[in-house]
């Protein structure tokens, strides 16, 4: 079992994001701004879903682990951490998401 989480692979996007853009992904995608950072995760999660309905496991781990990592780069992009959205999903534990969607705020 691997201890990667979330929270490092967090650390690993932010060391790469100090990088050069000519040495870095991270760095590259992160310099064309957060809708080019937000394209980009689109873009894998679409790839994810194409695995899921494809029925192939091992591709659909790949591309998850690509939606994963570009959800990060997005988060950064704005400046989010992922404490963030981890403490709203502590926030949601406990209610059915049925009523946590009834209690948004309509609009």
């Amino acid at each position: 079992m691997s201890d990667m989480t979330l929270e490092k692979l967090e650390e690993v996007v932010a060391a790469r994001a100090s990088a050069s853009p000519d040495e870095s992904w991270t760095a590259k995608l992160l310099a064309k701004g957060p809708e080019k950072c937000a394209e980009k995760f689109g873009e894998e999660a679409i790839e994810a879903i194409i695995e899921a309905v494809k029925g192939d496991n091992a591709k659909l781990a790949s591309e998850a682990a690509d939606v994963l990592f570009h959800f990060l780069v997005m988060l950064r992009a704005r400046g989010l951490p992922l404490s963030e959205v981890m403490a709203e999903l502590q926030r949601r534990q406990g209610q059915s998401g049925i009523a946590e969607k009834a209690a948004r705020p309509k609009g």
